[in-house]
């Protein structure tokens, strides 16, 4: 059992060369140039603030611990 093609267009498309061949200039650039900023940044956080985060990191975890100490040295 054959059905018809669904898309009539595609017997008739145009740029094709007589065996699917496709002729120069038919097909679109292979790379898009953007010469405008994409809306981020490409370079991550500055070394100081990511040093800054962890000095900040380190005091809360720092300050736990001494509470903890100071509860089990209270225990006995």
């Amino acid at each position: 059992m054959s059905a018809a093609n669904p898309d009539p267009k595609d017997d008739n498309l145009t740029g094709l060369e007589p065996g699917g061949g496709v002729p120069p200039g038919e097909t679109p650039p292979g790379e898009a140039s953007t010469s405008a900023q994409q809306g981020h940044g490409e370079s991550g956080p500055s070394k100081g603030f990511s040093r800054a985060w962890l000095a900040v990191t380190g005091v809360i975890v720092l300050l736990f611990l001494l509470f903890f100490v100071g509860y089990i040295i209270d225990l006995f």
